[in-house]
């Protein structure tokens, strides 16, 4: 029977606040490459460990000595936890290696996931509760920015003394002054809300009253099929393979970055998407024209694979959930990136030397170079292949419904924003010039 939370709402620490003595992530990475231990013993330490774990998210207790104490004591009080001297070594073990490489405190001579821990109590508590609800890396440097621009906006005074007038200011401050989008204050939202409960330890208070940020919803910016061939035109090699893909399947410029190679149907001519936006899958067209280029992109893909195979690297990232079922299929070639990256670079999660997918900044630097030298009189970014995408499609007669599916879209609302800037958005309609 696991532990349940203490409330239904949100959880919050209650009594003193507790900073995370260590931010341990890749634990089962290290508990599996533990030689002194059986796989008996490996098993017992796993269940152990993530039994003390779901207990410190459940209840909102930060992963310390004091909340294991605490977990064992009150465990074995209800019958949850056997007395039983393996789990102490289990938590033991793990205190004790995470302590020699993640500990919070400053050290003299920092590694990575040290100097990524934060510098504050509740910067630390903030990254160890995203962390320990997996949420992804892009998500929790988002919320970091976001509490630190905060956290400067309320500079006169410390962040664990602000409260919801400051955080109404803020918000206020975003859409009357910086006038940012309502998606974006929405995320200021979301981030200050997480740092409240989560990294300070208390509920926000009453939010009701800020400024809404009423920015207009602005049309997108579109290629003419002629504006498309002539920045294809305008790159080589690999960048214009993902460019051409990305146009042609209609994706985002993070789903076409995290492509597996298992992914692309060549023979059905599908490419399928994984965890899109909203954390769903979905099934997009793969142009019959870059079949063969992806089949020679394919080849040359499984000699980096070897190699990096034979160079005992660890294998590419997966879902954490993925990882722990089966802790080798990183290294498998179905899963390797499609679009891998030329440098080898260290996991920010885990510390490990890994090679990761081509990084976003890449290909926008191509498109943008790109863009340049094909002269188009427009502003491209690698997200306007996406909008040319739905917009040639319904120009050519696909139904909104199809297109709809095809980019993912909740609400077919969202779609229909394409049919303002299609060429000709009402049937049989023409400008009086045209008649002069």
């Amino acid at each position: 029977m696991p532990y349940a939370a203490r409330s239904h709402e949100t959880p919050v620490p209650s009594g003193k606040f507790r900073a995370p003595d260590i931010v341990f992530v890749n634990w089962r990475e290290m508990l599996n490459a533990n030689e002194q231990l059986s796989p008996a013993d490996k098993r017992a330490f796993e269940a152990a460990i993530a039994k003390y774990l779901d207990y410190c998210v459940l209840n909102g207790e930060s992963v310390t000595v004091e909340t294991a104490r605490e977990f064992m004591s009150d465990g074995m009080r209800r019958k949850l936890v056997p007395d039983d001297l393996q789990w102490r070594e289990a938590l033991n073990w793990y205190f004790r290696q995470g302590g020699k490489r993640c500990s919070t405190k400053p050290l003299s001579v920092p590694s990575f996931g040290r100097a990524d821990t934060g510098e504050t109590k509740w910067e630390s508590r903030m990254i160890e509760r995203l962390r320990l609800q997996h949420y992804s890396w892009r998500t929790e440097q988002t919320y970091r920015d976001w509490a630190r621009r905060f956290a400067a906006f309320v500079k006169d005074r410390e962040l664990e003394q602000a409260g919801d007038e400051d955080l109404k200011r803020f918000l206020t401050h975003l859409a009357v002054e910086l006038r940012v989008s309502v998606a974006t204050q929405k995320q200021a939202l979301n981030a200050l809300v997480f740092l409240f409960t989560q990294g300070l330890g208390r509920l926000p208070g009453d939010l009701s009253g800020f400024e809404l940020s009423r920015r207009p919803r602005r049309l997108p910016a579109v290629l003419t099929p002629a504006e498309c061939r002539a920045l294809f035109d305008a790159l080589t090699g690999t960048p214009r393979l993902m460019a051409e893909l990305m146009y042609g399947a209609g994706l985002r410029l993070t789903e076409l970055l995290r492509l597996r190679v298992k992914d692309v149907d060549l023979e059905r001519c599908q490419v399928t998407v994984r965890s899109g936006k909203g954390d769903k899958d979905r099934m997009t067209v793969l142009p019959e024209r870059l079949a063969v280029q992806l089949l020679n992109h394919r080849k040359r893909l499984g000699e980096l694979h070897a190699a990096d195979r034979a160079a005992g690297l660890a294998g590419v990232w997966l879902p954490e959930a993925l990882e722990r079922k089966y802790p080798k299929a990183g290294e498998s070639w179905e899963w390797f990136w499609l679009f891998p990256s030329r440098q080898l670079t260290r996991d920010p999660r885990s510390g490990l030397i890994r090679r990761h997918h081509v990084l976003d900044a890449t290909f926008q630097y191509a498109i943008r170079e790109a863009m340049k030298k094909a002269k188009l009189n427009k502003r491209v970014t690698p997200h306007t292949l996406r909008h040319s995408f739905a917009t040639h499609l319904l120009e050519s007669g696909t139904d909104i419904r199809t297109v709809q599916d095809l980019l993912g879209h909740v609400d077919v609302a969202t779609t229909q924003i394409y049919t303002h800037v299609m060429k000709k958005p009402d049937l049989g309609v023409r400008s009086p010039l045209d008649g002069l």
